[in-house]
């Protein structure tokens, strides 16, 4: 069946999924009512024209700038330095965090051709030197390329007058020092705090 190799072959297309995943996903548009794959079909269509970049601060959003961006009660001395927009979502689940973000876009991977003109470097040094911005918090992935953003971006904020802060790493809540990686331990021996 051409129609429904062609649709396992693009769900396999997505991140997360692999062959039988996408596989089961078909099966399960097949079984499922016709008005639930329709309105799936034209959710998936509709999409792209309907979320856009917001011009501020470069996530995701249906209006620019964004709700996060034009909201009053946010703080807009604090700017949360993310990777991508959807780490935004992730920021804002924790419910702690009352600041701006900014999304970068990806992080420095000279390796992969991912230099800082690549990146939305610049802009966050014009947000920064606008002069609102108290502090900017770099939440970048605890990896090699995260850790080299954080750094370059400390480098470039050098002068600017600002509080340049990471986002705590180490072991979890709940996690077992007896499971816990050299690095990982590594780092929140550095990162530890009084009581």
């Amino acid at each position: 069946m051409k129609a429904l190799e062609d649709l396992v072959g693009l769900l396999s297309r997505l991140p997360g999924i692999g062959r039988k995943s996408a596989t089961r996903i078909a099966f399960h548009l097949l079984k499922a009512d016709e008005s639930y794959a329709r309105a799936l079909a034209e959710r998936i269509q509709t999409l792209r024209g309907s979320v856009r970049f917001c011009s501020v601060c470069g996530s995701y959003a249906e209006t620019d700038p964004c709700p996060i961006c034009s909201s009053p009660g946010r703080d807009r001395s604090l700017l949360c330095v993310v990777e991508q927009p959807q780490d935004v979502l992730t920021v804002e689940a924790s419910r702690e965090y009352r600041g701006l973000y900014h999304v970068l876009g990806g992080l420095l991977s000279p390796l992969d051709g991912v230099g800082p003109e690549s990146l939305r470097i610049d802009r966050l040094a014009e947000r920064v030197r606008g002069g609102e911005v108290r502090e900017v918090v770099l939440a970048t992935n605890p990896t090699v390329e995260g850790d080299t953003t954080a750094l370059y971006i400390r480098k470039v904020l050098e002068n600017a007058g600002v509080a340049v802060t990471r986002l705590a790493t180490g072991i979890p809540v709940g996690g077992d020092l007896e499971y816990a990686d050299k690095l990982t331990l590594a780092r929140s021996l550095r990162g530890r705090v009084k009581l």
